[in-house]
């Protein structure tokens, strides 16, 4: 039996991703159903670290850093918008982040990203020890030498992620947690239906009906897509967190390699993190545990005073080469929004703008080229 006709768009995935999309398409006057197969926003998106850092993420501007500095550059107005949708206060910074070097490889690097970033007319600070110290007390004494981004920023992911879905909410898309969908049904060359497995209560298939998909799963996209004829190269990438109750606020993010701690509201501090191919094994183990507090006090000395609060890992949608999957593909009403690998909170504000736009105007934007799905086949 046909499926009646539940929205005009269905996002498959109720992550910060998927809810910005719907949160947009609903503001475009759609009717949006967001299907998540647990909690939304519980998976990825809220086990993140929220840093929002182009700069700091690249060495050598690409055509990729454009995209990740133009997400970047819609924040504050992305935060305002959400803080007033939802009433909700998001701890949001603009304080700038310090990459700091320690031995002679990683002074190497820094002089690299300070060269390029240079040459291409980017804000960018070179700093001695002492002017390292004087910003960020308790530091190690080993730091050589470091770098101030001052356009990179951060964010409380777990904040938005709720406020967010407040947000939608609002604006009447419907939200529907533990809907985990299983097949995206075909019939005359578009998507027609898809069927979801609901839990927990007596379960069965429910089977809901739009005029156009989204797909946007993270780490589950592929195995959608693939009885599709749509093979995407996704892999999860483990990566463990630790969080710690601090005695003063942490005044910025301070990264050496790809170490890192994160301020977070209320004098709380995040440590990561870890890059494990695993599978979908979300458990947190000691290895990852010793990784993560070994550079982290290779960075500061003042973690060890630090007090314990908890761990957790997430599993972020690595790609082939490392890009998200972002546009159309060649059955017309379905549209992918996933594999941003480890820049989803930082690109979720441009990919909501570039996805919602795509189906309401009906045509791409040139930016998404570099990101369709087909490029793996093509």
């Amino acid at each position: 039996m046909a499926a009646s006709q539940t929205a005009d768009v269905i996002v498959i995935g109720g992550g910060l991703i998927g809810c910005s999309i719907a949160l947009r398409l609903a503001q475009g006057k759609l009717r949006v159903c967001v299907l998540d197969r647990g909690e939304p926003g519980a998976e990825a998106s809220s086990a993140a670290a929220g840093m929002l850092a182009p700069q700091g993420e690249t060495v050598e501007p690409d055509v990729f850093f454009k995209l990740c500095a133009a997400s970047r550059d819609l924040y504050p107005n992305y935060i305002a918008e959400i803080e007033e949708l939802s009433g909700q206060a998001l701890g949001y910074s603009r304080d700038g982040t310090l990459l700091v070097a320690i031995d002679e490889g990683e002074g190497h690097q820094l002089d690299r990203i300070y060269e390029a970033q240079s040459r291409h007319g980017l804000p960018i600070e070179s700093l001695k020890p002492e002017e390292i110290h004087r910003r960020v007390a308790g530091l190690s004494p080993e730091i050589r030498s470091g770098l101030f981004i001052s356009g990179d920023h951060w964010v409380d992911n777990g904040r938005l992620c709720s406020a967010l879905i407040v947000a939608c909410r609002r604006a009447g898309v419907d939200i529907r947690a533990r809907h985990a969908v299983t097949k995206l049904n075909v019939r005359s060359g578009h998507v027609d239906s898809v069927e979801a497995i609901t839990a927990p209560g007596p379960g069965g298939i429910t089977t809901l009906s739009a005029g156009q998909y989204i797909l946007a799963a993270g780490c589950w996209s592929a195995p959608l897509a693939e009885p599709l004829g749509i093979k995407l190269p996704i892999e999860p990438c483990r990566g463990q967190m630790i969080e710690f109750d601090a005695p003063a606020d942490l005044p910025l993010v301070v990264r050496a390699g790809h170490h890192y701690l994160v301020p977070r509201p209320g004098r709380r501090v995040l440590l990561g993190t870890t890059a494990e191919y695993v599978g979908f094994d979300k458990s947190v183990t000691g290895e990852g545990m010793r990784s993560i507090l070994e550079g982290a006090l290779r960075i500061a000395t003042f973690v060890k005073g630090l007090k314990f609060c908890r761990a957790w890992s997430g599993l972020r949608p690595d790609t082939a080469d490392h890009l998200p999957i972002l546009g159309g593909c060649e059955i017309p009403n379905l549209f992918f929004a996933t594999g941003h690998f480890r820049n989803g909170i930082l690109l979720a504000p441009i990919t909501a703008q570039l996805i919602s736009e795509f189906i309401i105007k009906g045509s791409p934007s040139p930016l998404l080229d570099t990101y369709r799905p087909t490029r793996f086949t093509s």
